[in-house]
């Protein structure tokens, strides 16, 4: 039995990936009415786009991955009135935009799943950014690589995304 989404809830990919990727096909077949889009281009471009797609709903949950984390990390500063949650797999926090909301803090529910070999984004830098930034977090590091590529089915996806 497919379970039903109450809010608007984004699958934001990273840099290297799009909606046909492993964790995009994934969520597609967890709750086939997640929004899945394609983002392309820099930062700036990629941010027009997520703003248009969300542009009139609330109550969102928004799961970014690496760069897709940080745009996710971005769009929550930049909206607290309409994001729920985050959930965040190995965001790129370390990254230049998101250094203007180091000293804010943003109260909303965040879950970050990293990996302790991740040779992209350094977990310990995200795990002390997120730490500063997120104060409702809760921080997972798993025994696995950037990608996750063993962990990531295994996290408990329906207690996160159906409670």
């Amino acid at each position: 039995m497919v379970k039903t989404l109450e809010n608007p809830t984004i699958f934001v990919h990273g840099q290297e990936s799009s909606s046909q990727g492993t964790k995009g096909l994934f969520f597609r077949d967890l709750a086939p009415q997640m929004i899945i889009p394609d983002f392309t281009g820099d930062v700036s471009n990629r941010m027009s786009r997520l703003h248009e797609i969300l542009r009139g709903k609330s109550a969102i949950t928004i799961i970014g991955s690496s760069l897709g984390g940080l745009m996710a990390g971005l769009y929550a500063f930049q909206n607290r009135d309409k994001v729920k949650s985050l959930i965040l797999l190995a965001p790129a926090l370390n990254l230049p935009e998101f250094e203007p909301y180091l000293s804010e803090t943003l109260t909303v529910p965040v879950s970050v799943f990293h990996g302790k070999n991740d040779e992209v984004i350094p977990c310990q830098a995200i795990k002390v950014i997120a730490e500063r930034v997120f104060p409702k977090l809760t921080f997972t590091v798993l025994d696995d690589d950037h990608r996750l590529t063993t962990t990531f089915a295994k996290i408990d996806w329906p207690q996160l995304l159906f409670y």
